[in-house]
């Protein structure tokens, strides 16, 4: 879709766009053959905006977690990490080959990883066929994200110092919710000015183990996510990981919250295992 072409969104109750289409989604707003989605918003003239308010220091500050960061047991079963670095005899030569789940450290979900179930369709109407059949393609893929990058203005959420300051417990590891309501009490706490199309990231929080031998969690002022995993025992990371489904926290799965997001946001990111409450209690998800 061309950047200057401007697009009327819609509000989330008109949704879905045509007759027959899964509910709420909005497949061919930004053109039948779009494989961009929200990440559209991120147009030329809001990232120029973004990059003369917002860029002061320079500071480049990475938010990638390691590849092997879930050690060789990663949740949700998935695989690990492997790294075979080999010279290359005779000469003073090294190459290396690597083999990976990219969901076990950090990434963003593409369009096609996790469909409308019932209808056992991604977006734009795209089926498994597509992806797994004979004549499979990349359509949806992240290549398609990766011609212009995700580039606009980012804005955080600290929901875990807000939440330290009201007294509010979270417990990442056990199925819970961080509600709408809590979340923009973080914006307003923080002065924060949110703009359509911003990129949204939340600190969900910090916490640590305090008795690795029942498998319970508690708030911690000084302790992460991964500060937490490598501090349990192998015993303690699979009996973690063979809990199917996996509970952990994360926003509330509501229409309220999708509301929110589909309003205001080109793409929402965390610091939690799944960026929703896992298990699930709803039928979908926000995240379709």
């Amino acid at each position: 879709m061309s950047d200057s072409t401007p697009v009327k969104i819609p509000k989330l109750s008109e949704l879905p766009l045509n007759e027959g289409d899964p509910h709420h989604s909005a497949w061919g707003l930004y053109g039948k053959d779009d494989e961009l989605g929200t990440l559209n918003r991120l147009t030329d003239e809001v990232v120029l905006s973004a990059a003369r308010e917002e860029i002061r220091s320079g500071v480049r500050i990475s938010l990638n977690w390691p590849l092997d960061a879930q050690g060789s047991v990663p949740f949700f079963g998935r695989q690990a990490f492997h790294k075979n670095v080999y010279q290359k005899h005779p000469r003073i030569v090294n190459d290396d080959t690597w083999s990976f789940n990219s969901q076990s450290s950090s990434q963003w979900d593409g369009l096609r990883h996790f469909g409308y179930q019932k209808e056992q369709k991604f977006y734009n109407g795209v089926t498994l066929d597509d992806i797994h059949g004979e004549h499979k393609s990349n359509i949806n893929g992240i290549g398609a994200w990766s011609e212009k990058g995700i580039v606009g203005r980012g804005i955080l959420l600290d929901f875990h110092t807000w939440r330290l300051a009201n007294n509010i417990s979270y417990e990442p590891f056990q199925t819970g919710s961080i509600p709408l309501e809590y979340l923009k009490a973080t914006a307003e706490a923080q002065g924060l000015e949110i703009k359509f199309a911003d990129i949204l990231i939340i600190r969900s929080g910090k916490f640590a183990v305090i008795s690795t031998s029942t498998l319970q969690y508690v708030l911690s002022n000084t302790q992460g996510f991964m500060a937490t995993y490598n501090a349990l025992q192998q015993h303690e990371i699979e009996a973690l990981a063979r809990i199917v489904p996996p509970q952990v926290s994360g926003v509330e799965q509501s229409d309220e919250m999708m509301e929110w997001f589909w309003e205001n946001f080109s793409a929402v990111a965390g610091d939690q295992p799944a960026f929703e409450c896992w298990r699930t209690s709803l039928n979908a998800q926000v995240g379709q």
